[in-house]
């Protein structure tokens, strides 16, 4: 979005205010231990914010700390709801079950009243993360400016955190993951998208093109889902700290949910193009060798022996998703007065064009 308009603003909390009462409360869990540093990251995303900060102690349990807080319900979330302990939990079981690189988690606060909303606290992994903002497509970030080989290293470390993630937690640790309603796991999972999606218009203007992206799933169902697996949620690598090209954290699952794995890799397939798209669309050559849909599918199944299938469904699915995201976000400027409403909602969706491609059936031709 930055390519095309000022960047939307994350938070309406004051920092300042926020570093006294953590300092408060961080007595409350250790007492004598003061909060310092603390600092709120310039690539905070718009749903749950991240602080940083370090804990001056004689013997803190760590020091270097990030702290995950619900968004500020005034402040017209992304999202209708935000549950950190059911994130708190998720990221306790991948560390039990799998061998990804989770950040350990130390403390987690329910009460909204210390900082104004529910938080956790975890260890703060060092490392350097691929940019939203400009995306890692465009030139002049660590990871373009990388040699093919470097990249194809990263490409491969990332989709094994998918396999290793879907084939070792066990279906039963994950089951406080399985969302309501009716239905297959993937029933549930639309279902819940459109309950969002009708939470997202009320009382705007709806989205044709989201709403025939809806009418085209359907078309696509797939006559066998598979048995559901731990999604991460958000499966980008934007959402990973690496350490070189290794991933040393994977990040932000308040997105994750039992789903079909191909859930997951929908997400991480369309979500580079996403940023590949934008970035063609402004001149630049973008990445086009890099997380290829074909390449991700070939290296998903050689690790897990399951073969992607119905991915232009998945891949489309993901593209929904991410529109009815960017609607809010828009709706969201509107609400703070950075932007008006056009005639057609649709063009407030930044990949209205692709989007659209997916429901007509070309955008793979």
């Amino acid at each position: 979005m930055a390519a095309t308009a000022p960047r939307p603003r994350t938070t309406t909390r004051d920092p300042e205010d926020i570093a006294r009462r953590l300092t408060a409360w961080l007595g409350t869990r250790l007492p004598g231990a003061r909060a310092t540093g603390v600092t709120v990251p310039e690539s905070n995303g718009m749903s749950s914010e991240t602080l940083l900060f370090d804990i001056e102690h004689p013997e803190p349990p760590l020091r270097a700390c990030a702290l995950r807080l619900a968004a500020d319900p005034a402040a017209y979330t992304v999202f209708p709801v935000y549950d950190m302990p059911r994130q708190y939990r998720t990221m306790r079981v991948v560390a039990e079950h799998t061998d990804l690189p989770v950040p350990r988690v130390f403390w987690l606060e329910e009460d909204p009243g210390p900082l104004g909303a529910p938080f956790f606290v975890m260890e703060r992994v060092e490392g350097r993360v691929p940019p939203d903002v400009m995306p890692y497509t465009y030139e002049g970030n660590w990871l373009h400016a990388a040699s093919d080989a470097e990249r194809e290293r990263l490409e491969a470390a990332s989709i094994g955190l998918l396999a290793r993630l879907h084939d070792q937690v066990p279906l039963e640790a994950a089951e406080f993951l399985a969302l309501p309603g009716d239905g297959d796991a993937l029933r549930r999972h639309v279902t819940a998208q459109r309950a969002y999606y009708d939470w997202v218009v009320d009382g705007r203007a709806r989205s044709p093109l989201i709403e025939s992206a809806f009418d085209r799933l359907e078309d696509l169902w797939p006559r066998d889902p598979g048995t559901p697996v731990l999604n991460w949620g958000d499966a980008r690598i934007g959402n990973v700290v690496y350490d070189g090209f290794e991933p040393a954290a994977v990040l932000d699952w308040e997105m994750a949910a039992l789903a079909p794995r191909e859930v997951d890799l929908g997400w991480t397939v369309y979500l580079h193009r996403f940023f590949h798209d934008l970035t063609v669309a402004f001149g630049q050559r973008g990445l086009p060798d890099f997380l290829r849909r074909d390449t991700i599918e070939a290296r998903y199944a050689d690790l897990t022996g399951h073969p992607p299938r119905d991915m232009e469904y998945y891949t489309l699915y993901a593209a929904l998703r991410h529109a009815i995201v960017m609607l809010r976000v828009a709706y969201r400027q509107v609400h703070f007065g950075e932007m008006a409403v056009p005639a057609d909602p649709d063009t407030l969706i930044l990949h209205h064009g692709s989007l659209r491609a997916m429901v007509q059936g070309g955008y793979w031709d």
